[in-house]
């Protein structure tokens, strides 16, 4: 978002070298309870610059006892108390399917492809964002209760969760969603002998809900304010103000609240402050599609000179076929058993109750079929049935 002097040199933070910042301060107690938070403008110098990788490397070499190790293993435990108080009191942890590309340095065409790994270091680093946003969302509402920048996760409907919960009852699951504790104790609880079947479930649950939204908190209540995936009754977000405006309005606002700065006439009024974050909303939704766009692209240029064979799980019956996710590479889309004026020997049928399509013979008796989380063999290709119009093409291998 910003310019590349800025996100590369002057903000971006590397080892040994001094960089200005906003800093949320905590004394805490040896179980993570939160003592006194402060807010201050401040000068950080990093002692290291690691990737998560190489954070995760060094709290699992049992051999390491430098001061630097220590720390990241000293934070890792209050991280984990600190989630598991969250999940505690109903916070859902979902997933996505988030792809990540290898990508040549000279010709920039992806090298590999496959699902983004989460680690210890990773959930680590979210603990102490979410904490810091949750602390910040506080700071700015007590001190602007009608024009603070804030974000809610509206709780799903009962409609929403009806994909989720026909898929859970057609494999034999009871999914309780009648709070996003009992949600989540549900998911925690749907553990089988497939080593996918859990991440599935929850890769399921995650596009029933609905979407995170900035408002404004003079428009709504408090109780709406409420996050339903974090179970968060506040939240905003202040940490990566690189990479979004609205962190660059919370910092604004956060200073403003310490005295640190005026706050600018724009954000004092209510009906500016919701349009900004209605656009905010659209942005989002732009960028989202954006990336989707980014990854598709990447996959075909990927797959274009590499058709493969692989396995992948079934995740929704449609009534000439039905959609695969590809856990090898993170990716998903339809796979057909039907073509335009094809003709056979049997003719598919779905049954919605058991999420199953099936194919009848003559005799009328199930011949074939294929049921929702099935692991299928499929053969990956870019055809291009159109000139310039390239698409990544899903064949089941029977």
């Amino acid at each position: 978002m910003l310019p590349k002097p800025l996100t590369e040199d002057i903000c971006s933070l590397r080892a040994d070298v001094e960089r200005l910042a906003f800093s949320v301060i905590w004394e805490m107690t040896p179980d993570a309870e939160i003592i006194s938070t402060r807010f201050t403008k401040s000068v950080i110098k990093s002692c290291a610059a690691l990737s998560y990788v190489e954070a995760q490397a060094r709290m699992d070499d049992s051999r390491l006892m430098d001061p630097l190790t220590t720390d990241l293993r000293n934070m890792n435990a209050l991280a984990k108390i600190m989630r598991q108080r969250r999940i505690d009191r109903g916070a859902l942890t979902l997933a996505s399917a988030e792809v990540k590309f290898q990508i040549d340095t000279e010709t920039h065409d992806p090298l590999d492809i496959g699902m983004y790994q989460i680690r210890e270091a990773n959930q680590m680093v979210e603990e102490f964002m979410l904490a810091a946003n949750v602390s910040v969302a506080k700071q700015i509402r007590d001190c602007f209760p009608s024009c603070s920048l804030l974000r809610r996760h509206p709780t799903p409907t009962r409609e929403m969760l009806e994909p989720l919960l026909c898929t859970a009852a057609a494999i034999g699951l009871n999914l309780d969603v009648s709070s996003s504790k009992a949600l989540a104790d549900s998911l925690d609880h749907a553990v089988r002998d497939d080593p996918y079947f859990n991440k599935l479930i929850r890769i399921l649950a995650t596009r029933c809900m609905t979407q995170a939204v900035y408002f404004c908190s003079g428009d709504l209540s408090p109780p709406e304010y409420h996050h339903y995936g974090l179970a968060a009754p506040l939240y905003t977000h202040f940490t990566s103000p690189i990479r979004r405006y609205a962190d660059v309005i919370v910092h604004r606002l956060l200073a403003a609240s310490l005295g640190i700065d005026k706050l600018p006439p724009v954000f004092q009024d209510r009906s500016q402050l919701t349009s900004i974050a209605d656009n905010l909303n659209y942005r989002h939704r732009n960028a989202q599609m954006a990336s989707r766009a980014s990854v598709e692209l990447h996959t075909l240029i990927y797959f274009r000179k590499r058709p493969t064979d692989t396995e992948a799980r079934i995740v929704k019956i449609r009534s000439n076929g039905f959609i695969v996710f590809v856990p090898k590479y993170g990716i998903e889309g339809p796979v057909y058993l039907t073509g335009r004026g094809e003709k056979g020997s049997g003719e598919w049928h779905v049954d919605e109750q058991q999420q199953k399509i099936v194919k009848m013979d003559n005799s009328n008796s199930n011949s074939l079929s294929y049921s929702v989380l099935q692991s299928v063999r499929i053969h990956m290709e870019v055809v291009e049935p159109q000139p310039n119009r390239p698409k990544l093409q899903l064949t089941l291998i029977t």
